[in-house]
């Protein structure tokens, strides 16, 4: 049997995928199966706590990105992408905090807080006090 390559060229040998058999494509599939499997163990493994506070970290770290805290501020300043990250880290450290234990919440909140101050800082129109990026869970950042 013969088959159609991408390319638009025929091969006679039946195989496709760049000239690849049916047996490496299958144990290629299953090279990616145990690889997805074995991430989900090593997530398994990974105490909420860290998760949570590796996702806060990520989360600060793209917000002050888009605040212009980074190197080129011209390029990367976004504040309404800015505005939805630190919503996002606020809501996640303020309904996280309880189960993070307060030495992880508080340096969390300092960051935020540092966040949403260059956020107010870097706004050309700024928010009434109370109703800034966060400030719904945070309450009021000045």
């Amino acid at each position: 049997m013969t088959d159609i390559r991408g390319d638009g060229r025929v091969r006679g040998d039946g195989s496709r995928d760049g000239g690849r058999t049916e047996d490496e494509r299958h144990a290629r599939w299953a090279e990616q199966e145990d690889a997805a499997t074995a991430a989900s163990r090593d997530i398994a493994d990974v105490a909420a706590v860290e998760i949570i506070t590796t996702t806060a970290v990520h989360l600060m770290s793209a917000a002050a990105v888009k605040v212009g805290l980074a190197d080129d501020p011209e390029r990367q300043t976004d504040l309404d992408e800015a505005r939805k990250l630190i919503n996002a880290l606020a809501g996640l450290i303020t309904a996280g905090a309880p189960e993070i234990s307060d030495m992880h919440a508080r340096s969390l909140r300092d960051g935020l807080r540092s966040v949403q101050l260059a956020f107010r800082e870097a706004s050309v129109i700024p928010d009434p006090v109370g109703k800034g990026p966060g400030e719904k869970w945070t309450g009021p950042v000045t």
